[in-house]
C-alpha cells in the first residue's frame, strides 16, 4: 500500500516511515523541517521512499499527494518537550489547528475519489493532562476536565476534528496517542535556544535526553524539573512506530483511538537515578535537587493499555533500561560533535 506521512522527519515520523518501509509499503513523506531545521535530520534513502519538502498547512499540496495514497497517518505538528509548550504556546496553538483542518480538508477532498481508505491522527497524552483518576482509558479524554496547556487543548481539538469529519463527510479514522516517546536522533529544536539548568545550559528537549546531558556534562547534584514524583510511562520510539503500523492497517481500528505506552511506569527522580547509575557507576553516591518546575508539567501519566493489546495486538516490549543503553551512547557522541 502506499502511505502519505506527514512529520515524516521528526522523531516519531523518521521511525514510522522506517517501519512502513520495513513492511513493504511505499511512503510519501512531507516535512518542513521546522523542527530540527533542514541539516538536522538525515534524509532516508530507499527506492519506496518520496520525501516532499512542503509545508502541512497546505491543503492543496496534501491533496495532490493524497490521490493514490491508501492511509494517510496525520503527524505533523509543532511538537516539543514542556518548555517548548510555554516558549510557543500561542504559534503552537495556531500553527497546530491549521495543520489538523488542511489534513481533514485534502482527506475529505479524495476521499470517495480514490484509494483513500482512512486517516491515522497522531495525538498525545496530553489529552488527559486535567484527569484525577488512573489509568487513564480511552474515553476518559470526554469526561475529564480539558487541557490547561495550549498544547494539550490542541491535541484534544485533533481528535473532534477527525470525529467530527466522520460525522459530517464520513471520513474514517483512527486516532493513536504515543506516550513518552525515547530513541536516539533527539536533536536540539531550531529556533529554541539552551535554557540555564543549575550550572550548565541544556536543549530543554525531552526529560532523558536533558538528563543525560547533565550527568555527561558532569553536573553534581543533577537538577530535576519539580519533586521528581512525576510519574511517567517512557516507550521506545520503534516500539511506537510497530503500534502505529498496528493502528493504520488494522480493520477493528476503525474509527477507535488508542494509548501506546510501555506499560512499565517510572519517577523522574527514578529516572534520573538510572541514568546517574549507568553513567557513573555505583561509586559515585547520586545526588539531586529540585528547581521550579512548569506550570503545565502533568504529575502523573499512566495509560491503560489494554486496548491496544487486546484490539491491535500491540505491546511496547524495550524496557527502559534497554532503551537508556541506546540513548546514552548517541547523546554522548552528540555532545562530542556540538550538535547538543
Amino acid at each position: 500500500m502506499k502511505v502519505l506521512v506527514t512529520g515524516s522527519s521528526g522523531l516519531i515520523g523518521s521511525y514510522l516511515v522506517r517501519e512502513l518501509l520495513t513492511r513493504g509499503h511505499s511512503v510519501v513523506g512531507v516535512d518542513n523541517f521546522s523542527k530540527y531545521g533542514p541539516a538536522g535530520r538525515r534524509i532516508l534513502d530507499h527506492p519506496q521512499y518520496q520525501l516532499v519538502h512542503g509545508d502541512a498547512r497546505d491543503a492543496d499540496l496534501l491533496t495532490d499527494l493524497l490521490v493514490d495514497c491508501d492511509h494517510f497517518v496525520a503527524g505533523a505538528a509543532m511538537t516539543g518537550g514542556i518548555s517548548y509548550f510555554h516558549t510557543f504556546a500561542y504559534d503552537l496553538l495556531a500553527t497546530n489547528e491549521r495543520i489538523t483542518a488542511a489534513a481533514c480538508d485534502a482527506a475529505i477532498r479524495v476521499h470517495g475519489n480514490g484509494p483513500l481508505q482512512k486517516v491515522t491522527y497522531l495525538s498525545s497524552p496530553m489529552v488527559y493532562e486535567n484527569t484525577a483518576s488512573w489509568p487513564s482509558k480511552e474515553g476518559d479524554e470526554r469526561h475529564v476536565p480539558p487541557p490547561s496547556s495550549s498544547y494539550g487543548f490542541q491535541k484534544l481539538a485533533v481528535e473532534y476534528f477527525a470525529r467530527a469529519a466522520w460525522d459530517q463527510y464520513n471520513l474514517p479514522y483512527t486516532i493513536v496517542r504515543p506516550f513518552n516517546c525515547v530513541d536516539v536522533g533527539e536533536e536540539r529544536t531550531a529556533g529554541q535556544g539552551e535554557e540555564r539548568s543549575g550550572d550548565i545550559k541544556v536543549s530543554m528537549s525531552h526529560v532523558v535526553p536533558d538528563l543525560v546531558q547533565k550527568v555527561l556534562k558532569g553536573q553534581d547534584p543533577v537538577h530535576i524539573l519539580g519533586s521528581g514524583t512525576q510519574v511517567r510511562h517512557f516507550t521506545y520510539g520503534r516500539d511506537l512506530a510497530r503500534g502505529i503500523c498496528e493502528a493504520v492497517f488494522q480493520p477493528a481500528a476503525l474509527n477507535e483511538d488508542f494509548n501506546l505506552a510501555n506499560a512499565e511506569s517510572t519517577t523522574i527522580l527514578a529516572l534520573a537515578e538510572r541514568i546517574w547509575l549507568k553513567i557513573k557507576g555505583e561509586d559515585v553516591p547520586f545526588r539531586c535537587t529540585t528547581d521550579t518546575p512548569f506550570e503545565h508539567d502533568v504529575q502523573r501519566r499512566s495509560p491503560d493499555v489494554a486496548k491496544a493489546r487486546d484490539v491491535l495486538g500491540f505491546e511496547a516490549t524495550t524496557p527502559l533500561d534497554e532503551i537508556l543503553d541506546k540513548v546514552i551512547p548517541w547523546v554522548r557522541q552528540a555532545i562530542t560533535d556540538g550538535r547538543l
